[in-house]
Parts: C-alpha cells; structure tokens; sequence
C-alpha cells in the first residue's frame, strides 16, 4: 500500500507531463493553420526538400557533435579515473551544467564576437579579426563544449565499475594497451557510452536556442522549424508534425543505444 502511494506522484508526473504534451502534440499535428483536420502536414514534411535538408543537418550536427564529444570525453573520464581527487575533478566537469544555457550562449557570443577576446588574440598575433560567430565551427565548439560533462558522468561510471584484475590479466597474457583497450576496456564501458551518446544526440538533435544565438542563419535543423512555426508564423500544426517527427526520432536512438548486458 504505502508503494503505491508513493508512486501515485511519479505516475502524476508522467502524464501531466510526458503523455498529455505528446498526446496534444499529436493532435495538434492534425490540423492545418486554417483550423482543418488534414493530413496534409505529414505529406508536406515527406515530400518538402526543404524539411528534408533540415533533417539531413539536424541528424549531421547531432553525429559531428556526439561523436567529437565522445573523442574528448572517454579519454578525459579515463585518466580521471586513474587520479587521486577524482571526484573533485569530476564536479568541477559537471559544474558548468548548474549554469543556465542561455547564459553559457551570452558568454560565448562575447568570447566569439569580432570584438571578443579570441578575435583580439588573433589580432594580437597578427591574424586580424576573422568572422568566428554565427559559422558551423562555433555552434559545434559550444554545443560540445555544453554536452562534455553529460557524456562524461556516464562514461566515467562505468570506467569506475570496470574490474581492474581483467586489464591487469589482459595484460599477463601478452596483449598490448591498445589491444586490452579494444579487447577489454572498450567492450565493458559500452553501457556508459550508449548512456552518453543519448544524453548528447537525443538534445543535440532538437537544438534550437544555441542554433540562434551561436549559428545565427547559417545554421537550420529541426529544432528551429519548430520555434518558427511555434512562434513566428504560428502554424502550430506545422510544427507539431515536426516534433512528433523528432519524438519518434529520438525513440528510435534510445531503442539503438539501449543499455545491453555486456555479452549480449
């Protein structure tokens, strides 16, 4: 009984919050901007080039993301590993996430600006003042730079969770560090990775405010079809269809990079 009534809050959550918003979603993907039950919305997406493009570079900057965010984050969560105050480093990686994302994006916008202090570093040396904001380069540095310590944690606690007698007997029957990385490391700290790709890829595919304020136009995904139709020209079916497109997406990448038992 007292399960029960303590799960009465959680289930509560759920459909306040999860099932009703992706139930009216749905609905609402049913309705042109005239009011009129259609299916139009659907085949307009399928059939548009131009929705078509926008998830071609939404699903390309949420790879070029994870996948530079992984490059930085396993090597980092290894070493920390081996350190003696790992935790304290390890707070001091997640630290930045207690700072408000539209507050990281300001501080960015003043570090990348034409007046900011990588271009008058760049000036210093002699290199002028060359346009950083508003590029690919910038948006993918700062959306990394934000998802880092979302694939740490979980890259990290799996490391920590790795038995190291199997490493040290990898290493007893002749396999070098490469070969007990692939062999041995890699294969058991899989979990923590499919745990930190859908923390990155999941977010990095509906990216709307970082793909404003940091890409400005160069940058078009999905996430900013959607703020436009929401906001702008207020075709909420329109943009509805598309985040029922991107829920299902994001389905489909928690279904792939779901946790498996290590020899599964």
């Amino acid at each position: 009984m007292t399960k029960r009534l303590f799960s009465v809050p959680y289930f509560l959550w759920v459909g306040l919050f999860v099932v009703a918003p992706l139930i009216l979603l749905l609905w609402q993907s049913f309705f042109n901007i005239q009011g009129q039950f259609t299916f139009s919305n659907y085949s307009q997406y399928f059939t548009s080039s131009t929705y078509l493009m926008m998830t071609w570079n939404s699903i390309l900057y949420a790879l070029i993301i994870t996948v530079v965010t992984l490059l930085i984050s396993f090597p980092v969560s290894y070493v920390l590993t081996k350190l003696k105050h790992k935790q304290l480093l390890l707070m001091l990686i997640i630290l930045p996430t207690w700072v408000n994302l539209l507050l990281k994006a300001y501080a960015f916008i003043g570090i990348f600006g034409k007046y900011g202090s990588v271009n008058s570093f760049l000036q210093f040396i002699g290199l002028g003042r060359p346009q950083i904001l508003f590029t690919d380069f910038s948006f993918i540095f700062v959306a990394t730079y934000i998802s880092i310590p979302f694939m740490v944690l979980p890259i990290f606690n799996a490391l920590e969770d790795l038995d190291e007698n199997l490493v040290l007997a990898s290493y007893d029957l002749g396999a070098t560090r490469w070969q007990t990385f692939i062999h041995v490391v890699w294969p058991l700290s899989l979990n923590g990775v499919r745990s930190g790709v859908q923390a990155v890829f999941i977010p990095s595919l509906s990216l709307f405010m970082l793909t404003r304020l940091i890409g400005g136009n160069k940058v078009i995904t999905l996430g900013t079809a959607v703020e436009e139709h929401f906001l702008t020209t207020q075709n909420w079916g329109m943009g509805s269809t598309i985040a029922i497109i991107l829920v299902f997406a994001m389905m489909i990448i928690m279904l792939v990079t779901r946790e498996r038992k290590v020899g599964s």
